[in-house]
């Protein structure tokens, strides 16, 4: 076993440790607390492995997106759904994110997980757009469990919601997002009852 490898990856995986301390603005499903990005990433690996029956995927893939796809909120945190943000400004820092992070691996790893965080990104395989779609799906359930959560704070009507999840989760799954689509109707009449 050549020692400087595995130095490099142990390296790697104590960095990564950071995940755990960037906040999301996602609620927990008991509302207690918000989530962390590394919480974030292992509850999408558990939504493939139960619901990639659903669409022609390689599952195993699927879920190495999902474990890497957030590890840049490291250094460039986590850009919700719902903020106002640059698009250009957040895809820059991403990009150095991964060059940093992935590169403090050996370089055949380095090269790996970069090209598996690229693939998300990109969303052109029918994995990386399943993987997408989960990534909305997940935030999705959660605020219909918290009564809004981040629609509620955010303002955020059901058209807006549609708007910015529809599509990707679709894209990703037209079974999940008419899954979704009740959620989210659902959700907006209870609430409208209640006004």
């Amino acid at each position: 076993m050549n020692d400087a490898r595995i130095t490099e990856q142990l390296a790697f995986l104590a960095e990564i440790d950071a995940l755990k301390s960037v906040v999301r603005q996602s609620p927990l499903a008991d509302g207690s607390r918000r989530e962390n990005s590394a919480e974030h990433s292992w509850h999408l690996a558990m939504f493939a492995l139960v619901l990639a029956d659903y669409e022609a995927v390689d599952t195993g893939h699927v879920i190495k997106l999902l474990l890497v796809h957030d590890i840049v909120e490291i250094d460039a945190g986590d850009a919700p759904i719902h903020g106002d943000h640059n698009s250009q400004d957040i895809e820059a820092r991403e990009k150095a994110a991964a060059e940093r992070l992935f590169g403090l691996l050996p370089e055949d790893q380095a090269a790996k997980l970069s090209s598996l965080w690229h693939e998300f990104e990109a969303a052109k395989t029918p994995e990386a757009r399943f993987a997408k779609a989960l990534d909305r799906l997940q935030p999705l359930l959660l605020n219909t469990l918290t009564g809004g959560g981040t629609w509620t704070e955010n303002h955020i009507s059901e058209s807006q919601v549609h708007e910015r999840y529809g599509p990707t989760i679709e894209r990703g799954s037209a079974t999940l997002w008419r899954h979704a689509q009740a959620l989210v109707q659902r959700h907006f009449s209870e609430s409208n009852d209640e006004l």
